[in-house]
This record gives structure tokens, C-alpha cells and sequence, in this order.
């Protein structure tokens, strides 16, 4: 209580009003069993010396890799200068929530930029204010996408292993069921997928490019999909984008996804950007805020909240979805960095990450004992096997090569437009010295 501006006299007025002798009354409904008894076990403060000097030996601990070849949702990309200094200015630092319109123009105009271009990215009419996460968008999109009669959500297995709990996860929380369509060859089974379209589904969700990274048959999907009556759903890499179909073209009715790429750094565990933006007539559907453009008393451009639903905010039992914030600064960073890309900078790093892909495919694969799993198309991403993987993944390492993801089927691996020849050569060869040792 000590950081609360209000006496100890005020304090009991406070709790005499509500009808509570102590603080403890408070949490009355709390179960026993979990409240602490005791005091917390802290360390004595710090000064600001001290802390700094803490702080400095924890960040110590962590390990940069100059190199890496592993992506699995989180991708090391080129971030130029001024995405990383326009977001850092105060006034969208430390903006808050954009309640009254005619205090936050400039951070309802970066939010309104960033929804034109997640829509331009997407082919989609309308874009929200952005949601916390790939996942979460996902998720949000299949609960949106449900009604009275269908509350079926279809997913596919090769998507994201976090996307597929994060579903399950909502599904579980509204008692709407969740069923996986497998994978064949290493992308969605689309007879699987035929056979699963009841009429009961409310909707499929499917990843392009997908976690093994290979480029399903999205216009196919979508097609199927909608001959049943459901709604398709398209995660999106937003980098692929560049080059790929727009989930618009490919027959989405909901395109969303993982924004980091888009100027944010690898952290450990974000901050992320979720994506979402679909077409004008699931527009009253879409979670969270969205930002319009309009006039104001003198005719004057202007913008405004256009479209939140207030049960969001205050009748939470009866909304659809209960977000009601946005990772605004994750979406201001993803306008100024597509802002200075443009979309031909943007269509050159897609190009850079397929063909260096390709290019450390065919090294790899030109060792013995390294294959290709799965042969289908692929963006950035791709499956290998690897004998005495544990020792090659360890060799890498210790030269500052971050290798690909270990998994069941062998290795995933990553590579964007950040590396450079010289290093993907270099962690071919220590590879490949490792095999032949």
C-alpha cells in the first residue's frame, strides 16, 4: 500500500465502505491454502548503483550467436536504424491507451498507418489495432469465425506447435471443440481435410508458410473449405508476403499472424505482435479496437476509435473475445519498418530468405548422411536429417553459429536475408567436418 496516496485514515473509511474490517477481508474468497502467512522472502533494497551493477552481471549471462540458422516463429531479420529509434521517442514510449481521440492523434494516426499496411500486406479489407501475438491471434480468429450452429475448429497439424496449444487453449475455455487435421508428406492432408468438413465446422486454420516451412496448397485449402460452408483462416509469415499470394488472393476470409519479423528483435519471449485483418463483412466480428479516419469541426483530417466493442471492456460474460488492449509499440515499429522498406525492399528480403535457403539446402544436403525430409515447395524454412545431431548442433554452437531446431524428424532450419554467404558456408564446413570425423 505504501505506493497508494492516501492515509491509513483514509484507507479504513475505504474498507468500512465496502463493509470489510481489514485488508485480509478482502481476499475472504480466496481459498486458505493459498494465501501467504508470512512475510515475502525479499532481498534488502538496492541502490541505483547496485541495481545497474546486478543488472549488468544478469544481461552478462546472455548468449549472442553472430549467426543464426534457426527460426520456428522467431526470425533474426535485418532491422535498419530508424525502426529502432522512432519507436524508442518518448511520446509513443510511453503513450497510453488512446481513450480520448483528441489527445492521441499521433498515436491513433501510427495505429491507423499500421492497419492501411497490414492491410495492403494481406489483401484484407479492414485490420484491427494488432493483439499480443501470432497465437493469440489465431485463436482469436477461430472464435470469431464460430456461431450457434457451427462450433468446430479445424487446424491443421503442421501449423505451430504454440498456435495449436493457444487454440486448444480458447476451445477449452469456451467448450467449443478442437480437432487436427493430419499432415502427409509434411503439409496439411487435404483428403483428410475433405473428409473432416462436417457440417458442424465453423472454420480451418492453416499456416503458410507452415512450421516445417513448406508452402501448402493454400487456393485448394480455401476452396474445400468453403464448399463445405466454413470459414478459412490464414496464418501468414509476413515476410513471404513480399513475394507469395495474399491470403486474400489464396480465398481467406481471415489472414493473421506473427508479426516480429517486421522490425522487432529476437527476445527471449517477445515482445510479439499478432496480426489480424479480414474482410468487410466479418468486419463487426473483428476483436479489439480499430482506428478510422474522419473529420473534425473544422474539417480537418482527424482520427478516432471507430470500431471496439464495448463488452470487451465491461460485460466481459457476454463478449466474444476479451481483448481490449493492443501492443501498440509492436505495431508502430512494424509501420515504420515496413514504411522504410517499402514493398520493393520488402519483395528483395523475401527473395534474399528463399533463395539462401535454398542455398544452404543444397550444401547441406550434399554431405552424406544429410536429406531432405520433406521434398514440397519452401519459403525460408526446411527439415534435414543429421546424424550425431546433438554434436553438430554442439560444434556450431562454440563457433557462434545458433543451428537449426532439433526435432523428432531430424533438424529445422532457418535462413534469412541477414546471413551472409560467407556464413552459411562456414556452418556447412563445420558440418561437415563434424560427419567426417
Amino acid at each position: 500500500m505504501s505506493y497508494v496516496p492516501s492515509t491509513p485514515a483514509e484507507r479504513q473509511e475505504m474498507l468500512r465502505a465496502v463493509g470489510a474490517e481489514d485488508f485480509k477481508a478482502l481476499y475472504r474468497d480466496v481459498p486458505q491454502e493459498v494465501l501467504l502467512d508470512r512475510p515475502l522472502d525479499l532481498p534488502e533494497g538496492m541502490s541505483e548503483l547496485e541495481m545497474s551493477r546486478r543488472m549488468s552481471e544478469m544481461a552478462a549471462k546472455n548468449r549472442l550467436f553472430p549467426t543464426v540458422l534457426r527460426g520456428a516463429g522467431a526470425y533474426d531479420h535485418y532491422i535498419p536504424a530508424v525502426v529502432r529509434s522512432i519507436p524508442a521517442k518518448e511520446e509513443f514510449l510511453t503513450a497510453y491507451t488512446p481513450y480520448q481521440a483528441e489527445m492521441s492523434q499521433g498515436v491513433l494516426q501510427s495505429i491507423f498507418e499500421y492497419q492501411t499496411m497490414i492491410c495492403e500486406l494481406t489483401g484484407m479489407d479492414v485490420s484491427n489495432a494488432s493483439v499480443y501475438d501470432g497465437a493469440t491471434a489465431a485463436a482469436e480468429a477461430a472464435a470469431m469465425c464460430r456461431d450457434r450452429r457451427r462450433r468446430v475448429t479445424l487446424i491443421s497439424a503442421a501449423a505451430h506447435p504454440d498456435t495449436l496449444g493457444t487454440v486448444r487453449t480458447y476451445c477449452y475455455g469456451t467448450g467449443d471443440e478442437l480437432r487436427i487435421v493430419p499432415m502427409k508428406d509434411g503439409k496439411t492432408d487435404i483428403e483428410a481435410l475433405r473428409a473432416m468438413l462436417t457440417p458442424e465446422v465453423a472454420s480451418f486454420y492453416v499456416q503458410q508458410p507452415n512450421f516445417y516451412g513448406q508452402l501448402e496448397d493454400a487456393e485448394a485449402l480455401g476452396a474445400l473449405v468453403h464448399e463445405a460452408g466454413a470459414l478459412y483462416v490464414m496464418g501468414c509469415n509476413p515476410i513471404s508476403l513480399g513475394i507469395l499470394k495474399t491470403p486474400r488472393d489464396c480465398g481467406a476470409d481471415v489472414a493473421v499472424g506473427e508479426g516480429q519479423p517486421l522490425g522487432m528483435p529476437l527476445g527471449f519471449g517477445g515482445p510479439f505482435l499478432g496480426f489480424m485483418a479480414t474482410t468487410t463483412k466479418n468486419m463487426r466480428k473483428l476483436p479489439g479496437r480499430i482506428v478510422g479516419e474522419t473529420v473534425d469541426s473544422r474539417g480537418e483530417r482527424a482520427y478516432v476509435l471507430s470500431l471496439q466493442a464495448r463488452e470487451q471492456h465491461i460485460r466481459r460474460e457476454k463478449a466474444s473475445s476479451n481483448i481490449c488492449s493492443n501492443e501498440a509499440l509492436c505495431a508502430l515499429t512494424a509501420a515504420v519498418y515496413l514504411a522504410t522498406v517499402g514493398p520493393e525492399g520488402l519483395a528483395e528480403a523475401a527473395r534474399q530468405c528463399m533463395a539462401k535457403a535454398h542455398y544452404l539446402c543444397r550444401k547441406l544436403c550434399g554431405i552424406e548422411g544429410v536429406e531432405l525430409v520433406y521434398t514440397g515447395e519452401y519459403f525460408h524454412e526446411f527439415v534435414t536429417t543429421l546424424p550425431r545431431r546433438d554434436e553438430v548442433l554442439k560444434a556450431l554452437e562454440d563457433a557462434g553459429i545458433l543451428g537449426g531446431l532439433p526435432m523428432e524428424e531430424g533438424v529445422l532450419w532457418c535462413a534469412t536475408e541477414k546471413q551472409s554467404r560467407e556464413e552459411l558456408d562456414r556452418a556447412v564446413a563445420i558440418v561437415k567436418e563434424v560427419l567426417a570425423g
